[in-house]
């Protein structure tokens, strides 16, 4: 790995000392019998979403390999989530699936993808005396995205070829954003869309609060970091994963989508280094384009009253299992990170407890001191940030297309394939195997924890109202 330059923005700057003496503003002043009060003076909101970040790409969160101080920053100065989870998707691009269930608040099978008939989190927050502001990747309609945002600047909504020059829209206040009214963005993506954010955050001047929404497209392929990031890590200095297959053992009913046809099976270990050499100077360079962001918010009249989220749509499978992609359900694709940072967040731990991504939406409502909607299904975080022994869930529950359903526990996970009439079972235990390794299922000392797994995965499809009926 080569020598990177320091970071624009250290944990010092950034957890500067008016952030520390705000702490506890927030959440002192909402919850209670009652619901959420509007704070005194409500809080900002930056909210950053990645795009294919894995859960295990942070350095201070434990993966000394990779450079990222400026995440880094913000995980000593909030709190990290390390058992975040995406619920799965019900067709291959998951990343739709997954920022829509974050932005609305809803299930899996409740949150349609353009988020039809429902308020997003950015619409309730615009219609609560919020400014609300929108740079980068939004998939989830352009009806929804005009509803939600009073500003924003070089919005992309399509899928691209290329992080350099990808189509974006200035901001229409009509909210029309026809087809061919976009142009070539003036530079590789994280550049464009964090110059954005920034841009906003140092020009800022209203009293109003605001929701500030950080789309990357990065790390997401084609995986190619520009300048000095291309050439940042050396592949044959990075090792791979304990679980590394050529190939899938077995069908799992998906093997033919996009992203596992990058790099076909059966994929070497070199093969693997390569990708993860460059997959790891995306993120690089995404951090330092963060940093930037940062920087313009500590330089801001704002930096005191703002909570920063970054978290990811969806992991990456990265070879392990003999995948490459997120059309999966193990453990590397549907854990993501998340990290928030600001006024009554404490700072420098981790919580271990299960959560969702769509749990942000009532999370972010509790913080505001807005009434969180009937029919959001999330659990807000907030008692989580306040207790290290809190819980929101005892279980997590996914599904991927018509062929792939599981359930975890704080200890174990059961998946259930169902392709081609028949049923294939794993039961992995998460505390020991990590890496999922060892298939518990065919052994009888665990028959109990199967049928107890099965029961718990049933009263999930009946409360999520998953149309998908298993094999006996």
């Amino acid at each position: 790995m080569s020598k990177t330059a320091r970071p624009r923005l250290t944990r010092r700057r950034f957890l500067s000392a008016s952030l520390l003496a705000a702490a506890g503003l927030v959440v002192r002043g909402c919850g209670g019998a009652g619901g959420p009060r509007r704070p005194a003076r409500p809080p900002n909101f930056l909210l950053i979403i990645a795009d294919d970040q894995r859960s295990d790409t942070i350095h201070a969160l434990g993966n000394s390999l990779i450079s990222t101080p400026n995440l880094d920053g913000l995980v000593q100065s909030g709190v990290a989530f390390t058992n975040a989870c995406i619920m799965g998707a019900t067709a291959q691009a998951v990343c739709i699936a997954s920022r829509a269930m974050l932005l609305s608040g809803r299930s899996l099978f409740r949150a349609p993808p353009h988020l039809q008939r429902l308020v997003s989190l950015p619409e309730l927050l615009r219609q609560a005396g919020y400014h609300t502001f929108a740079t980068g990747k939004w998939h989830n309609g352009r009806e929804a995205f005009a509803r939600a945002f009073a500003s924003g600047a070089r919005i992309h909504f399509g899928h691209f070829a290329s992080h350099q020059g990808l189509s974006v829209y200035d901001f229409d206040p009509t909210g029309l954003y026809p087809e061919g009214g976009s142009y070539p963005a003036p530079g590789f993506s994280s550049d464009v869309f964090s110059d954005a954010a920034a841009e906003f955050l140092s020009g800022y001047p209203g009293t109003t609060p605001f929701f500030a929404y950080l789309g990357y497209a990065a790390p997401h392929d084609p995986r190619t970091p520009p300048g000095t990031y291309a050439g940042m890590y050396s592949p044959a200095s990075l090792p791979v994963a304990p679980n590394f297959l050529p190939e899938h053992p077995f069908d799992n009913g998906n093997l033919d989508v996009r992203d596992e046809l990058l790099v076909p099976p059966p994929r070497t270990a070199a093969q693997v280094r390569e990708e993860t050499a460059k997959y790891y100077g995306m993120i690089s360079h995404l951090d330092e384009g963060l940093g930037r962001v940062l920087e313009a918010l500590r330089d801001s009249p704002h930096a005191d009253n703002t909570v920063v989220i970054f978290t990811s749509d969806n992991g990456l499978s990265l070879g392990e299992h003999g995948l490459m992609g997120k059309q999966n359900l193990y453990q590397a694709s549907l854990r993501v990170p998340l990290v928030m940072s600001g006024p009554g967040i404490p700072a420098g731990q981790t919580r271990e407890a299960l959560a969702y991504l769509m749990d942000l939406y009532p999370t972010v409502c509790e913080l505001a001191g807005v009434p969180v909607p009937p029919r959001v299904e999330g659990s807000s975080l907030v008692p989580l940030l306040r207790s290290g022994t809190a819980r929101a869930r005892t279980s997590l529950y996914f599904a991927y297309l018509n062929c792939q359903r599981a359930v975890r526990d704080q200890q174990y996970k059961l998946i259930e394939y169902l392709v081609n009439g028949a049923r294939t079972t794993q039961l992995f235990d998460l505390t020991a195997d990590p890496w999922e390794t060892t298939n518990l299922a065919a052994r009888a000392a665990y028959a109990d924890e199967i049928a107890r797994l099965r029961s718990e995965l049933l009263i999930w499809q009946r409360r999520v109202r998953d149309p998908l009926v298993l094999l006996p």
